[in-house]
């Protein structure tokens, strides 16, 4: 895929020349993610992420500071099915010298674009731990629908976890997003009032 941009993230497609920088950052983000998700921090667990994003069900993004291309954190489109579900699960995390600062919040919306854009989905659905409250947060104001909650649903660092489920259709986003793209804050850093940034969401 080609690059996502606009503001101060832009989106890219990761390379196996991304991996030191990659790994480096969740290594030093391993507190920040624990317990919500788990992201690569071995060069092994960094090769079996580019095989995930070379399936065609999977779609995978680093999270680049647009001024520099310093990678800041990852997005990931899972099990994407076509037919007359178009459908996938969202996953992403920030890495923690970036939490807090309003550059996942505008990845997330630039990678609703792609999502409903080039991949031509009609549900994206993200599955949190209800203790993750920066990563609520960050969903409930970009506008996803709360749509349920699933216990004992993901078996993360070591145990069955519950996740409360959130969903964006294209329809939804076909309405918001001119008002986030609108918005005088948006692609700015947060003021001391906003939300954090998403810890992770599991997908």
């Amino acid at each position: 895929m080609g690059s996502q941009q606009g503001g101060r993230v832009r989106l890219r497609a990761p390379t196996p020349d991304d991996g030191a920088a990659l790994l480096a950052l969740n290594r030093e983000s391993v507190a920040l993610h624990h317990p919500w998700t788990t992201p690569p921090t071995t060069p092994e667990q960094y090769a079996a992420y580019l095989e995930r994003c070379a399936r065609t069900d999977t779609a995978g993004l680093l999270v680049c500071r647009a001024a520099d291309g310093v990678v800041m954190g990852a997005i990931t489109f899972s099990q994407i099915f076509y037919g007359p579900l178009q459908s996938a699960y969202l996953g992403y995390y920030i890495g923690q010298p970036y939490a807090g600062q309003g550059y996942m919040r505008e990845a997330l919306a630039h990678a609703l674009d792609h999502a409903f854009g080039p991949l031509r989905l009609h549900r994206v659905e993200a599955n949190i731990q209800p203790g993750n409250t920066a990563s609520l947060a960050l969903v409930q104001r970009l506008g996803f629908t709360r749509e349920g909650y699933s216990r004992r649903y993901l078996f993360i660092a070591g145990a069955w976890r519950d996740h409360e489920r959130y969903a964006m259709l294209a329809e939804d986003w076909e309405g918001l997003r001119a008002i986030w793209y609108a918005r005088p804050g948006f692609g700015v850093e947060d003021s001391p009032a906003d939300p954090p940034d998403g810890r992770g969401a599991d997908g």
